[in-house]
């Protein structure tokens, strides 16, 4: 097994820590059980790899696995974990646990039985990691990692270190906010790049195959991991490609369920579910009307891809200013936030604040008579009053 800690420690000793991510510093490190879900692309791996060369330093006490790894072919789990237990080993970190055969109760059965490992799992969006069977609701931390904000982007892209802003401060100090980032850089200069190619931290590695890529994780996820973690019928495969093309070209997209499953030729029902796992996968982002309950079967009242870049790979016909403005500012509001659709204004955050989104010229004539009311206007760099830039809203996290 020395092969599978050699693997772990090259791995360790080659990543990159001078950028990282905002997550890195919310996750309650301390915790014995640590589970991080988030699509494939956005940055799981180099998360767990960074916390491991940055916070351990033995290389007997700690062990990085990709559970995808071919070792588990004729290997299993509990094997390895005795292994590092008889080394001294105290770190655990699992990559792709939904690729090993019951990994909840695996993980369950090592954790109960190895009161001194800590042990840190990843696994795709998708999966109801706090849902399984195991149970490991009552003894896990769950954290979700989504692609790269505007922040983090811009620290990335130049190397800086601008810091995080709650929602709060944004909507009380915009003007003071703005300036004091305006006075290090010009934000607009970047803006534009970071909306067409600038999500998914890879963008670094190859700017040329960028989009191409980003393509790459919309088959794997369709192709493979929707018929491996949900069940997903192979020959319903196109459908959902169907449909998610349908979404993109359509965005904001507001699904008439009964007539989209007639032109699909495919049960209401199913249309529903299949609604519900591109939204798990991460690959939309479904908004409902406040109030309203969520459930699989229930149809979101507007639909939007997950991101921006999405938009430029999947309906780069249909990239339209608002469209893209709106699709930012879901985004980077979900990370911590609560949206839902406005019948007044555009949305409601956290059932308390309503924005409505437009371009420079927006005016505050559609939030006179709302209380908590913001206007959100791109192509401008300063805030003022209730107007607020598009582009601040990329500080979030």
């Amino acid at each position: 097994m020395d092969h599978i800690l050699e693997k772990s420690e090259r791995k360790i000793a080659a990543v990159e820590t001078t950028f990282r991510r905002s997550l890195m510093d919310r996750i309650a490190w301390n915790n014995r059980l640590i589970g991080i879900r988030g699509a494939r692309g956005v940055g799981k791996t180099t998360l767990l790899l960074q916390h491991l060369q940055l916070y351990t330093s033995t290389p007997t006490e700690r062990l990085y696995v990709n559970l995808d790894d071919l070792w588990f072919t004729t290997h299993d789990l509990p094997e390895l974990v005795e292994w590092l237990a008889k080394r001294g080993g105290r770190y655990l970190y699992l990559d792709e646990v939904h690729k090993y055969p019951h990994w909840s109760q695996t993980i369950k059965n090592i954790y109960d039985d190895h009161p001194g490992l800590q042990i840190v799992f990843t696994g795709s969006s998708m999966l109801e990691m706090l849902n399984a069977r195991a149970d490991l609701s009552r003894r896990a931390l769950s954290y979700r990692i989504q692609g790269l904000s505007f922040r983090e982007y811009l620290n990335m892209t130049l190397e800086s270190n601008f810091a995080t802003y709650s929602l709060d401060q944004i909507l009380q100090s915009p003007g003071e906010i703005s300036r004091d980032i305006v006075s290090h850089i010009r934000p607009l200069r970047y803006f534009a790049d970071y909306l067409n190619s600038g999500y998914y931290p890879f963008f670094l590695e190859d700017r040329v195959h960028y989009h191409s890529r980003i393509e790459e994780v919309v088959r794997f996820i369709l192709d493979v991991e929707l018929p491996q973690l949900r069940g997903t019928d192979i020959a319903n495969i196109p459908k959902l490609k169907q449909l998610l093309q349908i979404i993109a070209e359509s965005v904001p997209f507001t699904p008439n369920v009964s007539k989209l499953a007639a032109r699909m030729h495919i049960e209401r029902n199913t249309l529903a579910t299949y609604l519900h796992y591109l939204g798990e996968a991460q690959l939309t982002l479904n908004l409902f009307k406040q109030g309203k309950g969520i459930s699989r079967l229930q149809k979101p009242d507007k639909i939007y891809l997950e991101n921006t870049n999405l938009l430029h790979v999947l309906a780069p016909q249909n990239v339209d200013s608002g469209t893209i403005r709106e699709t930012f500012f879901i985004n980077q509001l979900t990370d911590g936030h609560t949206l839902t659709y406005a019948e007044k204004g555009d949305f409601i955050v956290d059932g308390k604040y309503t924005f409505v989104i437009g371009g420079k010229h927006k005016t505050q004539r559609q939030i006179s008579n709302l209380e908590n009311a913001f206007i959100v206007a791109d192509d401008i760099e300063y805030g003022v009053g209730p107007k607020i830039p598009l582009w601040m809203f990329g500080f979030l996290y």
